[in-house]
């Protein structure tokens, strides 16, 4: 299969995975009585996460675990400040309160507990332990208050039969795990003929293609109405990307860590998330899709001028 033919496969396949996905999604949370965002935040995020899943344990099984921890860091700004500056766009998002209190802070507490960890040049095997426990506390305490919310759930459009949202789920999650692994493998392979840059590469075509299922699953969930299941998919990709995709990584292999290389995706990934916390009214306006779609073009254009100096 040629480059170009599986991108535009995976494109294809992103569209129709993400439709399915929030209609599955949807109904399953009417169904269980929970938020629709704890299952974007839990489900949702773990499956579009798992083309970088992929792409942390096979290159950490191959001995260059970098790759692993340079295409985590570039998801987690691709998503934030592409990805939600994208849905931005379209219009505003109401945040709910939960989210706020539960997956904001955790998701801004990654890049630097990240950085604090790295700092000695090297994520090892501990480190990448301490990162999977505090990935198992955050999942701990959305489990919990799942279970408190089983109770009364408004009424949601989805699939309403359980079969039928449960089918909706998987199919559209082999869509959009389908997707991301064709995606990267063109994009990359693209890339390469084109003679860019090796590092370059990951941080923004892998990164770009490991989040094509986050930008298909956000984009549908914002057309119908879901913000919530959007947002938490984007904030629990993150989650997942920076304390269990690399720390699953460095569990298999230690990381040997360029502080230059890794400093410009960590503050970027800081301020982007920064850029997105709501008011106290939980809506984040349109404009700052703008914002943040300017923060990501500012930095490609950090991360090619520092690779090209």
């Amino acid at each position: 299969m040629s480059d170009y033919l599986a991108l535009l496969l995976g494109v294809v396949f992103a569209g129709a995975g993400g439709e399915l996905f929030v209609r599955g999604a949807v109904g399953l949370a009417r169904w269980l009585r929970i938020s629709p965002g704890i299952i974007g935040a839990t489900v949702a995020a773990f499956a579009t996460s798992s083309p970088e899943l992929s792409v942390a344990i096979s290159s950490a099984l191959a001995g260059d675990p970098a790759i692993a921890l340079g295409d985590g860091l570039g998801s987690n700004v691709v998503n934030v400040a592409l990805i939600l500056g994208a849905v931005l766009l379209i219009s505003g998002i109401h945040a709910p309160r939960q989210s706020v209190k539960r997956d904001f802070p955790v998701a801004l507490l990654v890049p630097v507990v990240t950085a604090a960890l790295v700092v000695d040049g090297e994520l090892s095997r501990i480190d990448g332990s301490l990162m999977l426990g505090m990935f198992l506390a955050w999942i701990s305490a959305t489990v919990i208050e799942a279970r408190r919310q089983h109770s009364a759930a408004g009424q949601v459009l989805g699939e309403h039969k359980r079969g039928l949202a449960i089918a909706a789920c998987v199919v559209g999650l082999a869509f959009l795990v389908s997707a991301g692994i064709l995606i990267v493998r063109g994009a990359k392979g693209i890339a390469v003929d084109f003679g860019i840059d090796e590092f370059i590469v990951g941080a923004t075509v892998v990164a770009i293609g490991t989040s094509a299922p986050e930008l298909a699953t956000s984009i549908v969930a914002k057309l119908r109405g879901h913000d919530e299941v959007g947002l938490g998919t984007i904030l629990g990709s993150n989650i997942f990307n920076g304390l269990f995709i690399i720390s699953v990584a460095a569990v298999i292999h230690p990381i040997a860590v360029a502080w230059r290389e890794i400093l410009i995706a960590l503050v970027f990934g800081v301020v982007s998330l920064a850029f997105t916390i709501p008011p106290a009214s939980g809506y984040i306006e349109r404009r700052r899709g703008i914002a943040l779609l300017m923060l990501y073009t500012a930095y490609l254009g950090v991360l090619f001028r520092w690779r090209t100096a």
